[in-house]
């Protein structure tokens, strides 16, 4: 009999969007592994970082920026969506594929918005599967 796999999220967070990822009300925590990782603004997240965590076997990962205009750092939001962009196109080439990977503008402590993702993000792994670079 083989054993399903827990889809595995990791997401990159600026603490202007959302603070704490591990103390979100998301239901059936226990079916699913959620890596967070806080910035103090989404312009620090890299594409040699979006890839690794696919390397390291997350089957979706989702950068969650503060909305366009609300940068305290005046376009990090920018330079991360330019970022995230670039690495889904990669990933579509390198046939992992560009969907698994999202950046989403949420107010600031907007929990209901970020669980609401992260479900979507569920629907969508079970629809595209394991990660195929996790194997």
């Amino acid at each position: 009999m083989k054993k399903k796999l827990k889809p595995k999220i990791t997401v990159f967070h600026c603490i202007n969007a959302i603070n704490n990822c591990e103390s979100l009300p998301i239901p059936y925590k226990d079916t699913f592994k959620l890596k967070s990782v806080k910035m103090a603004c989404s312009s620090m997240v890299k594409d040699a970082f979006l890839l690794r965590a696919f390397e390291a076997g997350s089957d979706a990962v989702i950068v969650f920026v503060c909305p366009e205009g609300q940068c305290r750092y005046v376009e990090g939001n920018i330079r991360a969506k330019n970022r995230v962009n670039w690495v889904k196109n990669l990933l579509d080439e390198i046939e992992i594929g560009g969907r698994r990977l999202s950046i989403h503008n949420i107010a600031n402590g907007d929990t209901e918005a970020a669980v609401r993702i992260i479900r979507q993000v569920l629907a969508d792994i079970n629809e595209l599967g394991p990660n195929p670079a996790r194997h």
